[in-house]
C-alpha cells in the first residue's frame, strides 16, 4: 500500500490522458474525481450528522470513533438514537471507560453486533490509559489501530475527521463505489482486491481535506451510489463511471457467496420463584450475545444452513 510519503510519485505529472499503472481509469479521470465529489457533496451532502466535525477547527476524536464504531454495518438512522444516549450517558472517553460494562451493555441493546460494544468499552481504557500517558488521543494511524476493535478503515476516517489529518478510507460503501467507478471485479473479500481497492482509494484521497472527501465518500454511497439501486443519473461521477457506461451497476461488488452458517435452536426457560422473580443468566463474553443477560437457554438441535424459522417451531 503507498503511503503519505510516496504522494509525490503517485500523482502523474506527464500524459494525463494514459491509463496510470494499475489503475483502469484514466489520469484526468484520477485527477477529477476528488473535486467532483467534494462539490457534490458540498451542494448535496448530509452536514448535520452530529458525529461530523468538518465544520470545526477543533474536531473531537472521540465522537468520530464512537460513531465510527456504532455505524460498522449499521445505517445512520439507526445509530442516531443510540448515538445520542452514549453521548447524554458518556460525553467522554474517561466516562465510558469508567462505567459499568452492565451500563453500556444497557445502552447498546438492539443495536446489535454486541462484540463492537465490548471492543468500544475495552478501547475506552485503552484510550484514556494513552490519554494519561501523552495527554492526548493517538495521533499516528497505527496508534489508532492499536485500539481494540479498530481497523485500518476506521483509523483512517479517526484520522482523517476526528483529527483533520491524512487518512484514507476503504469500507463497505466506498468499496462500492470505487469497484463501479472503476470496474474492479474481483472478489472483495480477497486480499489481491482488497490490496487494489486501497491503492485506488489512496490515490484519489487528497492529501489536504481528506476528512471531507472522507465524509463524502460515506455520503455518496450511502445516499447514491447504493446496493440496489443507484441515482446514476444524480452521481456526479457517473460520466466515466465504468460500469455505468456498460449499465452493470448492481453486479459490482463482486463478492463470492459465503457458505449459510448452521441455524442452532434453544428453548428460552422461563423460570420464576414464589416471589415472582425471574431469571436471568448473564452470557459468555465470547459467542452469541456476548456479556449480555438471557433467559436460561435450553440446547434443542443444530442444523445446517438457514431453516424456516416458522416450519421449525412447527416441528418442535
Amino acid at each position: 500500500m503507498p503511503k503519505i510519503d510516496d504522494m509525490t510519485q503517485l500523482t502523474p505529472t506527464a500524459n494525463l490522458t494514459t491509463i496510470e499503472n494499475n489503475f483502469t481509469q484514466l489520469g484526468t479521470s484520477l485527477d477529477s474525481f476528488a473535486p467532483r465529489l467534494l462539490d457534490w457533496f458540498a451542494e448535496n451532502g448530509r452536514h448535520d450528522l452530529p458525529w461530523q466535525q468538518h465544520q470545526t477547527d477543533a474536531p473531537n476524536p472521540y465522537v468520530v470513533w464512537l460513531s465510527e464504531v456504532m455505524l460498522q454495518q449499521t445505517q445512520v438512522t439507526t445509530v442516531l438514537p443510540y448515538f445520542a444516549r452514549f453521548m447524554a450517558s458518556f460525553p467522554t472517553v474517561q466516562d465510558l471507560a469508567a462505567a459499568e460494562w452492565d451500563t453500556v451493555a444497557e445502552h447498546w441493546a438492539g443495536l446489535g453486533y454486541y462484540a463492537r460494544a465490548r471492543n468500544l468499552h475495552k478501547g475506552a481504557k485503552q484510550l484514556v490509559e494513552v490519554i494519561d500517558e501523552t495527554g492526548d488521543f493517538p495521533q499516528t494511524l497505527a496508534g489508532w489501530e492499536a485500539i481494540s476493535g479498530v481497523g485500518p478503515s476506521t483509523a483512517g476516517a479517526i484520522m482523517a475527521m476526528g483529527l483533520h489529518r491524512y487518512g484514507v478510507i476503504c469500507d463497505g460503501n466506498v468499496k462500492r463505489v470505487l469497484t463501479r467507478w472503476a470496474a474492479i471485479d474481483g472478489d472483495i473479500t480477497k486480499s489481491a482486491t482488497t490490496k487494489e481497492l486501497w491503492a485506488l482509494a489512496e490515490r484519489l484521497t487528497p492529501v489536504d481535506d481528506s476528512g471531507l472527501f472522507a465524509q463524502a465518500m460515506m455520503d455518496m454511497g450511502a445516499t447514491l451510489c447504493t446496493r440496489s439501486k443507484p441515482a446514476c443519473l444524480l452521481c456526479p461521477l457517473q460520466e466515466d463511471c465504468l460500469a455505468h457506461a456498460e449499465g452493470r451497476e448492481t453486479d459490482y461488488p463482486v463478492k463470492a457467496k459465503k457458505q449459510p452458517k448452521p441455524s442452532k435452536f434453544s428453548n428460552a426457560l422461563l423460570i420464576e420463584d414464589i416471589d415472582g422473580k425471574i431469571l436471568w443468566l448473564q452470557r459468555p463474553d465470547n459467542g452469541i450475545w456476548g456479556g449480555l443477560w438471557s433467559l436460561p437457554l435450553q440446547f434443542v438441535e443444530k442444523t445446517a444452513g438457514k431453516v424456516n424459522t416458522k416450519t421449525a417451531a412447527e416441528k418442535n
